[in-house]
């Protein structure tokens, strides 16, 4: 798998490349025809070279896959898959947000640059899905930027209540002032939350091309056919200088969704 180019924009001012990618669990499939994917996927992310991995739906242990998929060729891993999943070097962060009866899974981040302390906060709104956000500051060009890693719920007005957590988590969280970016899986597929999250300063970080173009462009979902934008960053104190998507029958097969990449740059 061939490692996604740069663009232009690095030969400037110093630009911070993000990835953010919903893994499914490093599994596919169901019954007979389920497979892991946890391999391919380690493949994925070091050609995605980014700075920063932003990971959601990521295992810590789960009894039953590692039953399953213990004596495959390649095997379940030891680690758990956020530690697996870290190109060499790499610094890794890793909350639980679900327990469930086998195993759990949560967010993670994989960073290139130093991490400080990490923090978790709940952002569960109903007894039917356990949600949280991950909360790690990485120094980078001298100041730290602060990232949250968040996986939003099914319903919308769960959503619109779960945006109003975020932001009091960075009001009391964060300094002011501070560069912060939000990654993750935000299941919004009406596209109504880039309202609620500028009221709270934080803008998406789109191909600076023209909307329509550039929402197109930037589809991650469903991988083999993508027509809906449910994974993003938001960000404040950044720029954006550039979105990629990596396509393709390798890329739609090790997920449900594709990774987006942005390229980020102080403002």
């Amino acid at each position: 798998m061939r490692t996604l180019t740069r663009s232009a924009a690095s030969a400037g001012a110093p630009v911070l490349r993000v990835a953010t990618y919903n893994i499914h669990k490093g599994v596919r499939g169901m019954g007979p025809a389920k497979r892991l994917e946890i391999h391919n996927l380690q493949m994925g992310v070091q050609a995605l070279d980014a700075d920063l991995v932003c990971l959601q739906e990521v295992r810590h242990f789960h009894h039953r896959d590692a039953a399953q998929f213990d004596h495959t060729w390649f095997g379940w891993p030891d680690q758990g898959q956020a530690e697996f999943l870290a190109p060499a070097g790499y610094e890794v962060a890793y909350r639980t947000n679900a327990v469930t009866k086998y195993g759990e899974h949560g967010n993670a981040l994989l960073s290139r640059f130093p991490i400080g302390k990490v923090g978790h906060h709940d952002v569960s709104d109903h007894a039917f899905e356990q949600r949280g956000l991950l909360h790690v500051p990485v120094r980078w060009q001298g100041v730290d930027v602060h990232v949250v890693v968040a996986h939003l719920g099914l319903i919308h007005a769960s959503r619109v209540r779960q945006v109003e957590r975020l932001a009091g988590f960075v009001r009391e969280h964060v300094p002011e002032g501070a560069p912060v970016l939000v990654a993750g899986d935000f299941n919004d597929w009406g596209e109504r939350l880039d309202t609620p999250m500028r009221a709270h300063g934080l803008q998406r970080a789109s191909a600076p091309h023209g909307a329509s173009w550039g929402r197109l462009r930037a589809a991650t979902f469903p991988s083999r056919l993508p027509v809906f934008t449910l994974d993003r960053v938001y960000t404040r104190g950044l720029h954006c200088a550039g979105v990629q998507v990596p396509r393709g029958p390798v890329w739609a097969r090790m997920s449900d969704h594709l990774p987006l990449l942005v390229e980020l740059t102080l403002a």
